[in-house]
């Protein structure tokens, strides 16, 4: 009899917010593995919500092993470990060769990054300048870059950060392409961009990251650790004499951490700290902020063509957020539905690449600018 009751104990602290989260949890996992959407990520994410949102769950909590792990890998105390691990795998898959041998690929990545101020502007209405900051952020879609600027700016709304950062970044497939033909023409659609393959020296590839890391240290000291860690990433991959290190970077290394942010982020999914009017519009911010550095690219480059004598496919401009490598693909993926023969692959991962960097550097602006302010 005592063991029914201690068991209905148990039963009894259940409540709707409860099965909410659990509700959640499950889509993420049904995208995960259905939709196949970021799968290292949204499954642990998806799983983890369930986890936390169990009656006096024991994942959680002051010696829950999901909190401990909080703490060592995402904390600001910590020095947001996790994500500048991940962003060391991330450097090492990069190629810069697409935007070495065309720098003015490089532009799309700038332009990209309009949303993220937009949306400051408009989060500040409703957040204080520090939560407005770490909101405009989402729409780098950029995780790691979320989830730093977030925990080094105090916000009080890290978890639907980065949760919103995240899950924006899995579904680029489904928000990017409706966007980007709403903006452009059928017949815009259909430009080709044929690729010219420049060779770009080894010495250039080594010194790139080298030169990308001093000078955005000089223009924001707060960006050193996040280009640091990705340029770190990609130094391992061109120097030629490290091939083992950089195959573990990209692969064990990225996957691993990877996991164990996504189960990690969900200790804050917890249904009293995620079921909030708060997390509701932030998650509405950040999709403002996504669809507004997608369209940003793809009217910048509209209004390059204006000038342009050899016109430039307008689709490729909205590759330029930091979603790599998939929003490249489905600019790629796009340019072939409307026509078979027309592979943009190249250019549209030259200025998604661009967006990483840009993305970076965007983070480390506003690390920079809000970290010396009140508010």
């Amino acid at each position: 009899m005592e063991v029914f009751e201690f068991l209905y104990s148990y039963i009894s602290m259940l409540e709707w917010t409860h099965v909410a989260m659990w509700a959640i949890g499950g889509i993420l996992i049904f995208l995960a593995i259905k939709k196949e959407m970021e799968p290292t990520l949204l499954l642990p994410l998806g799983f983890g919500t369930i986890l936390v949102n169990l009656p006096m769950s024991g994942a959680v909590g002051e010696n829950g092993p999901l909190s401990v792990l909080f703490k060592a890998g995402i904390d600001h105390v910590s020095g947001e470990l996790f994500p500048l691990l991940l962003f060391i795998g991330i450097g090492a898959m990069i190629d810069f060769g697409p935007i070495l041998s065309n720098p003015k690929l490089m532009i799309f990545g700038a332009a990209a990054q309009f949303g993220i101020f937009l949306t400051i502007c408009l989060a500040s209405m409703f957040f204080d300048l520090k939560d407005a900051a770490s909101i405009g952020i989402i729409g780098a879609a950029d995780g790691p870059t979320s989830i730093v600027v977030a925990q080094k700016l105090g916000s009080n709304y890290v978890g639907a950060i980065m949760v919103a950062a995240y899950s924006y970044m899995a579904l680029v497939p489904m928000i990017q392409p409706p966007i980007i033909k709403l903006l452009t023409t059928k017949q815009e659609r259909l430009i080709r961009m044929p690729y010219e393959q420049k060779s770009v020296s080894k010495t250039t590839r080594i010194l790139f990251p080298i030169i990308v890391t001093v000078i955005a240290g000089l223009i924001s000291a707060e960006s050193v650790s996040l280009v640091g860690f990705l340029m770190f990433g990609n130094l391992i991959r061109e120097c030629g004499v490290l091939d083992s290190l950089s195959e573990t970077a990209q692969k064990t290394l990225a996957n691993l951490v990877t996991i164990f942010l996504g189960i990690t982020i969900a200790t804050q999914m917890q249904a009293d700290k995620f079921l909030q009017l708060d997390t509701l519009l932030i998650l509405g911010l950040g999709l403002v902020a996504f669809v507004f550095d997608t369209a940003g690219g793809v009217l910048f480059a509209k209004l390059l063509n204006l000038f342009l004598k050899k016109k430039i496919n307008p689709m490729i401009g909205a590759a330029g957020i930091s979603a790599f490598p998939m929003s490249g693909r489905v600019v790629h993926k796009m340019a072939l539905e409307e026509d078979p023969n027309n592979f943009i692959l190249m250019q549209a991962i030259g200025v998604n690449v661009s967006g990483q960097v840009a993305s970076v550097i965007a983070g480390g602006l506003v690390l920079n600018f809000f970290m010396n302010m009140g508010g």
